[in-house]
């Protein structure tokens, strides 16, 4: 544990906010373009009704599974000692392209109110025939914002989505998923490398990839979290970022090969280490969408579900503490029964929540376009009322990305990551809450 120092140093870097932020980036002129069909308002969603959760623990408590250690031992047996982050990022040989050497049909879905003050872009042929989803960085793993050193982002995408992203929602039946390890010690360098999302199964001694889309991901500590739709109850695998496998084999198999071991061609794997489920029934609300809230204590894991633009009830939201034992670092906190109960709930009238985020007092969520090429709209909620940006003559509010995708705030730098279809993007959630006429709650 001693290259990650974790929870000691408070907000060091301070001092490099405005280096990352750097200047704003001539971004604005590339999504300042909205089609006619977004010039009516966006009907605000009003408040958020408080959920009480004692009545709601029977929906919403998590159950969590550990994989057996005797697996774990054995596949690392068979695959050799496991790496951790450090190790994959010295792997990382593509670039991301910054936004001036991004296709103009791809900086057009950025943020046009606030607009985005960094922005890099896959490539086509690295992500063609893969959906992005997800987003989380080494500002949620740490409180000092790094890890091992390092600053890093990581992108989550699932095989079988259109590679610039899609208006559906999650989609049970998609394929692999895998990671972006992306080093992003050089604001003005980002380069990745791609690891494979696994589960281990026969004991140990195989892996099957993770089938499911990647809607959310929290790396908190040395756990990734991420949301998975596998089965009616599956809601939550868990990684372990101190126990990657090296694939030995170049193959489109995975798993168990002649010669070794096959990652879908890719030179890292990681296998599932824990797994949370909900209970069964059919009004149980699958997370679509995590985040990570340090402003609460015990930090906090935060969910929402996706619910259509024409479903006929409210989306709702709720939040899991997560554990202060040393001994379950990155886990959430649960009972003796080993269940995560909710410690908060609320609904809202927003529909189509593609990424949720909170932070003090409110609830931002980004809502999706209405329409192919248009934008969303990033909402700021509370039991009070909401908010969101304005950003043409005629006041509408589809000022937000166009592809819109999952919400993480790096505390240490103060920046607003998230994904809008190729793009990865930031902005200062101070911006964000200067577009919505409030003062910044930091």
């Amino acid at each position: 544990m001693k290259h990650r120092g974790r929870h000691r140093r408070r907000r060091r870097g301070r001092a490099l906010r405005g280096v990352l932020a750097g200047t704003a980036l001539a971004l604005t002129a590339a999504a300042t373009l909205i089609s006619a069909s977004q010039a009516t308002v966006a009907d605000a969603p009003g408040a958020l009704k408080p959920i009480g959760v004692s009545a709601g623990a029977g929906r919403l408590e998590l159950a969590e599974h550990r994989v057996p250690g005797p697996w774990l031992d054995r596949l690392t047996s068979e695959m050799g000692r496991p790496v951790g982050a450090g190790t994959v990022l010295d792997s990382a040989d593509r670039t991301l392209r910054n936004a001036a050497g991004c296709p103009t049909a791809e900086k057009h879905t950025l943020p046009v109110e606030p607009a985005a003050t960094r922005a890099y872009c896959f490539g086509g042929a690295d992500t063609r025939g893969w959906r992005p989803g997800a987003v989380t960085t080494s500002g949620d793993a740490d409180d000092d914002g790094r890890w091992g050193g390092n600053r890093v982002i990581l992108s989550g995408w699932t095989r079988g989505g259109a590679g610039g992203g899609s208006m559906d929602g999650p989609a049970p039946e998609q394929g692999l998923a895998k990671v972006a390890f992306v080093d992003a010690n050089d604001p003005d360098r980002l380069r990745y490398t791609w690891a494979l999302l696994a589960v281990p199964v026969d004991g140990g001694r195989d892996y099957r990839g993770l089938v499911s889309p990647l809607s959310g991901m929290v790396w908190y500590q040395d756990k990734l979290l991420v949301t998975t739709r596998e089965g009616d109850r599956d809601a939550l695998y868990v990684y372990d970022m101190d126990r990657i496998q090296r694939a030995t084999v170049d193959s489109d198999a995975v798993g168990r090969v002649r010669g070794g071991w096959s990652a879908y061609g890719y030179r890292f794997v990681l296998p599932a280490v824990a797994s949370y489920a909900l209970p069964g029934g059919d009004d149980v609300p699958h997370p679509a969408a995590v985040s990570l809230d340090r402003s609460t204590s015990p930090d906090s894991l935060v969910a929402s579900e996706w619910v259509p633009a024409d479903g006929d009830r409210r989306t709702r939201l709720w939040r899991y503490a997560l554990s202060r034992d040393p001994a379950r670092s990155g886990l959430l906190a649960t009972d003796s029964s080993e269940h995560a109960d909710p410690v908060e709930a609320y609904e809202t009238k927003t529909a189509d929540v593609r990424g949720v985020l909170s932070y003090r007092s409110g609830w931002y969520l980004d809502r999706a376009a209405g329409t192919p090429g248009g934008h969303g709209t990033l909402w700021r909620q509370d039991t009070k009322g909401a908010r969101a940006a304005e950003c043409a003559t005629d006041e509408t509010r589809h000022c937000w990305s166009g592809l819109s995708g999952s919400l993480s705030y790096w505390e240490e730098t103060g920046e607003l990551w998230s994904q809008s279809g190729r793009m990865l993007f930031a902005l200062p959630l101070a911006s964000v809450d200067r577009a919505l006429g409030r003062p910044a709650d930091r």
